[in-house]
């Protein structure tokens, strides 16, 4: 294979230590995404097995994807710090052992606590993985290398419904924790032997207050677009201390990076205006993203009447737009020009998107199917190369951080799309196909934006200054 051959003048590792490199990392990763997303599904069947509320069986889901959050910058950070290979294995581990903690959870806390210290652990991995493949596949194989990794992220997220309705179909709830033992065990072995141990770490003290801050940060920004959803007629009051605490961390955030002299997230990437713009629309995106993931199960259950084992099928053309294209744009931005590339993938995503939210009142399958493969063939195209020009446009030095923020983007965006669906649910009331309606067309106006950001990146004037 490409990503395995061996060209003079190659950074990096050999071609045979790269596959084991590339093997641990995907696993780890295909595990991480599928723990985000699969339990969802299965939230209704927890709280009746641990006879709880739904307001306490949602956190088997927020507490992991919440302490991920809090801890991706952080673990970003430390691993420029310490080396990437000691944060990927204690997260690997972590994510691993906790994975059975959940597995034989026999209350609610426990599991939630389980969930919490599983979602720390998959920080650390999902953080690091894009700059651990940078670091050893060769510059001339990186567009490829990350569409592969992009792909698995991207398809993970809309086959893991289908996967976990699955196994819950099959097996109990326990599963969806304990599948992960074997795969995980497997890829601590692999990385254990195969991540090389790095000589050139930074030396200078980690920054403490800065980690801190970020948590504080990211973590009142999730739980402010979750409480949002709660919002009815009076401005939730929940809502207003959690923003008034997001903007008080992030203006502290903001102080203490520009004034640390190693700050956890070094503010000289942002002045190099092609990185900074392909973080913007890596943003715009995943907020469309999230916005579509979340409204179209409402559409298709509410509204057309499908049942949710019907409703997860018809996600599957986005996932496999996704595996037709990403491959062949890491390659093309590879070779021809990754903005480029993006920005056409970005416009694609748009088409379908539109198609999507002028989808007729009772339509085919097929008919649904189609626009989602639009969508999927879309983002395909799109996300690769954006990831490509984000690491690619940043010092080696910087690549951990790099890698940090664009998982940072992805979670967030996804975040605020999914609470842009629930405040239009909530004020709808009973009227769910408006309500999703109205989503779909936000999410068309967020990729737009996108466009735009990503269109700015092609203009001469727009040169790395790092």
């Amino acid at each position: 294979m490409t990503l395995f051959s061996n060209l003079p003048g190659d950074e990096g590792l050999p071609g045979h230590e790269r596959a084991r490199v590339m093997a641990a990392v995907m696993t780890t990763t295909l595990m991480g995404v599928f723990d985000g997303t699969m339990i969802n599904i299965a939230l209704p069947s927890m709280a009746r097995a641990m006879q709880v509320p739904a307001n306490v069986a949602v956190w088997f889901s927020n507490g992991y994807l919440l302490s991920a959050a809090m801890t991706l910058a952080i673990f970003a950070a430390l691993a420029a710090h310490v080396g990437y290979r000691p944060v990927f294995l204690a997260g690997l581990a972590t994510f691993t052992l906790t994975s059975l903690g959940c597995a034989l959870a026999a209350t609610p806390e426990m599991l939630t606590g389980m969930r919490i210290l599983q979602g720390i652990g998959g920080a650390a991995t999902l953080s690091i993985a894009p700059a651990i493949l940078r670091s050893v596949f060769p510059g001339r194989l990186l567009g490829r290398i990350l569409g592969l990794h992009a792909l698995l992220i991207a398809s993970s997220t809309a086959i893991a419904p289908v996967l976990g309705g699955t196994i819950l179909d099959a097996l109990s709830w326990q599963w969806l924790f304990a599948i992960n033992i074997v795969p995980g065990s497997v890829a601590l072995l692999l990385a254990w032997r195969a991540l090389p141990r790095e000589t050139a770490v930074d030396r200078s003290p980690f920054d403490a207050p800065g980690a801190m801050l970020s948590a504080v940060l990211l973590g009142s920004a999730i739980m402010l677009a979750d409480s949002l959803q709660h919002v009815t007629q009076n401005i939730n009051q929940v809502a207003t201390g959690w923003g008034l605490l997001a903007l008080v961390s992030a203006l502290a955030f903001i102080w203490r990076i520009r004034r640390a002299r190693s700050p956890i997230l070094p503010p000289v990437m942002f002045k190099n205006g092609r990185f900074t713009l392909a973080a913007l629309t890596s943003l715009a995106s995943f907020v469309s993203q999230g916005i579509t993931f979340v409204a179209l199960p409402f559409l298709f259950q509410s509204v057309y009447g499908y049942s949710p084992v019907v409703s997860a099928l018809l996600f599957t053309p986005w996932p496999i737009g996704i595996v037709l294209i990403a491959p062949h744009a890491g390659r093309w931005a590879d070779t021809i020009s990754a903005p480029l590339i993006s920005t056409i993938g970005l416009m694609i995503f748009v088409c379908g998107l539109v198609l999507l939210a002028t989808l007729p009142d009772s339509p085919s399958a097929w008919n649904i199917c189609l626009r989602s493969l639009v969508c999927g063939i879309g983002f395909g195209c799109f996300q690769s190369p954006n990831n490509r020009e984000m690491l690619s446009n940043v010092a080696r030095e910087y690549a951990s951080y790099a890698s940090g923020v664009l998982s940072i983007v992805r979670t967030f965006g996804q975040c605020l799309g999914a609470a842009a669906v629930g405040v239009l649910l909530a004020t709808a009331g009973s009227d769910h196909g408006r309500a999703v309606h109205f989503a779909l067309w936000i999410a068309v106006i967020a990729s737009t934006g996108s466009v735009l950001f990503s269109v700015s990146r092609l203009r001469p004037a727009v040169r790395a200054s790092a």
